[in-house]
């Protein structure tokens, strides 16, 4: 059995490192999508663990907001005023002007005229945006370069060409979770046949002077490699809600409370956080994040290396873990089903808990989805099983354990099941023996039907066992037509010598009623003898390793059986040795009349040893 469990082990545990593959193997290619809700809500719990964070300097929102919009008394704002707030904003030398604005279709002609030269003037970005006919943005197929899987735009929506031909142009998308929490930022594109590059690497590229160069999982921007996810995305790594990125209003701006320190040598990022605007997100730390603050994080993150790293090697180790998980937790979980085994699983999930959190508080995105989706089912389908197995088993045991209860004593089961050593090595001591026989039954049984001879018996042994039981004995076997009963297992007692003597008393008075009860064919063929002695035993378990017996052995049990012929011999339902008669106080029951002191020859012993007779009241005499 120990082997058929360990067999079920094994292959538990290969089944669940086989699950946690099945799982791991989309994660690789980026299409577990049924963990997105699962992981969404990790994420967020990991980023709010890790705290609000101060955003490096490099970023400046300037904000087209409501205080503002209510000065100019319309929104969106004219192109005219863009321009105005470039050009307030290029008085203070920024590194880069990023414009957060869709400029699609033409204006005022003089406005648009302005916001051109604005954008010629400096060193601007202005927003474009891919269109995905689907919920989801599409990834490109697999084939090994470095390109491979960007998103496949159906189509572009870009700005006129009088501001495109002065402003270079990124994409503003972004690729949010199923609650809409954006998560990546792609850094390129895929349209017909060009690639367009992100807002927010367009952005860091002018601020620093660098183009981007794309390798397998990730992008070298000027003298920094920035790791990426599948497609060339970037995993955004929030500061904090709204407002975490340094912001001043536009208003400020044009009335000249901004000073140069806060814009220069910065990227400015110039977008809408209007209340009514629509382009808000929710975030970890923010339901209503504007989307420029959104763009805003990617550009910090792109220019300080400070989001979040899940790329090529940080997958694979998801993978990895999601193997290795289920099967580490089976394992424990086959080990041990108790207490100390569940605290080992509990520590390892700690540990792995542990270790994701503190990663990800290091700007290390592991999956907590992946390992979780991997552990729970085969650990909650084989603790299911093996519970089930072990109802059965337990089941099993009880049925044999009641079939087994038949065939030893309850005093002994009930020591047993305390104490399971009991008697593992032999035992000398003090006890009081009891044999009871029916003569002449083996010539009956030679007769008489097996039927007839089985309800003989077992009524019987029952008088015998209840006999026994009443009176604190314990039957240590059957013997075909017969018994041995033993006082003083399985610990001896001062009573045990009286118990013994009222015992054969009162089982010569119940089985002389009993045979008299009997068919007249029976009756008269069998008689009952019975042999009592007391002292010194060997108590014992006998047999091989796989079957054992509860037994007594010693002179004290040969004499004890050799009386039963003491009393045929003399007519007489019961031989009692003197020691058990001194032994027992010398007392017995009114109903019947004692005979001795006797000298009589015991077979198998040299000399004669003192013995009494005694006689149940139906073989008196009238008047005896």
């Amino acid at each position: 059995m120990m082997g058929g469990r360990r067999l079920q082990a094994i292959v538990a545990v290969l089944l669940a490192g086989l699950w946690g593959a099945a799982l791991a193997i989309p994660h690789l290619g980026g299409e577990a999508w049924f963990l997105d809700r699962v992981e969404a809500t990790m994420t967020d719990l990991r980023t709010l663990v890790r705290g609000v964070r101060k955003p490096p300097s490099s970023v400046l929102i300037v904000a087209v907001d409501d205080a503002f919009v209510r000065e100019e008394g319309k929104y969106p704002v004219s192109r005219g005023t863009l321009a105005r707030i470039i050009d307030g904003v290029a008085r203070f030398s920024p590194k880069a002007v990023a414009v957060d604005v869709l400029l699609l279709d033409a204006g005022d002609e003089a406005d648009d005229a302005a916001l051109a030269d604005a954008l010629a003037r400096n060193r601007s970005v202005i927003a474009g945006a891919a269109v995905f006919d689907a919920d989801r943005q599409r990834l490109g197929p697999a084939g090994g370069g470095a390109l491979d899987r960007v998103p496949i735009a159906d189509r572009l929506a870009l700005p006129l060409d009088l501001f495109a031909q002065r402003a270079a142009v990124g994409l503003v998308n972004v690729a949010t979770d199923f609650g809409g929490t954006p998560r990546l930022v792609p850094m390129v594109f895929r349209a017909s046949d060009r690639i367009e590059a992100s807002f927010p690497l367009q952005a860091a590229s002018v601020a620093l002077n660098a183009e981007p160069a794309f390798e397998p999982g990730r992008m070298v921007l000027g003298d920094r490699a920035v790791p990426t996810d599948l497609g060339q995305r970037l995993p955004i790594g929030y500061y904090g809600p709204r407002g975490t990125i340094e912001t001043v209003g536009a208003g400020a701006l044009l009335a000249g409370t901004v000073d140069r320190g806060q814009v220069e040598g910065r990227i400015v990022v110039i977008g809408a956080t209007v209340i009514g605007s629509g382009d808000v997100f929710p975030t970890p730390f923010d339901p209503v994040l504007p989307g420029v603050e959104v763009i805003s994080t990617a550009i910090s993150n792109l220019v300080a290396g400070d989001g979040l790293v899940r790329d090529a090697r940080v997958r694979l180790a998801d993978a990895t873990v999601a193997v290795l998980l289920p099967m580490i937790l089976v394992a424990l979980l086959a080990w041990r089903r108790s207490l100390p085994g569940f605290a080992a699983m509990a520590v390892v999930m700690a540990l792995w808990l542990t270790a994701n959190f503190a990663f990800f508080a290091q700007g290390i995105w592991f999956s907590a989805a992946l390992p979780i989706a991997a552990a729970i089912p085969p650990v909650i389908i084989y603790g299911a099983d093996q519970l089930w197995l072990d109802r059965r088993r337990a089941q099993s045991f009880a049925v044999q354990n009641e079939i087994l209860q038949h065939f030893q004593a309850p005093a002994l089961r009930d020591w047993l099941a305390h104490d399971p050593g009991f008697l593992a090595e032999p035992v000398r001591q003090e006890a009081a023996i009891v044999f009871i026989d029916l003569s002449g039954f083996t010539a009956f049984s030679e007769v008489a039907s097996a039927v007839a001879m089985r309800e003989l018996l077992d009524d019987f042994y029952r008088l015998v066992e209840e006999e026994a039981q009443a009176r604190s004995g314990v039957i240590t076997s059957f013997m075909g037509d017969g018994a041995m009963i033993v006082f003083g297992l399985p610990q001896p007692t001062p009573g045990d010598p009286a118990n013994a003597l009222a015992c054969a008393a009162a089982l010569a008075a119940r089985a002389k009623s009993w045979l008299a009860a009997q068919p007249a064919s029976f009756a008269k063929r069998i008689g009952i003898k019975l042999g009592a002695h007391c002292g010194s035993i060997v108590a014992s378990r006998l047999g091989g390793g796989r079957q054992q017996q509860i037994t007594a052995t010693g002179d004290t049990v040969n004499v004890a059986s050799r009386l039963m012929e003491v009393a045929a011999q003399n007519g007489a339902d019961v031989a009692l040795s003197g020691d058990l008669y001194r032994a027992a106080g010398e007392a017995l029951p009114a109903a019947g009349r004692l005979q001795g002191p006797l000298q009589a020859p015991i077979r198998g012993r040299s000399g004669t040893m003192t013995v009494w007779l005694w006689r149940g009241a139906q073989d008196m005499p009238a008047g005896a």
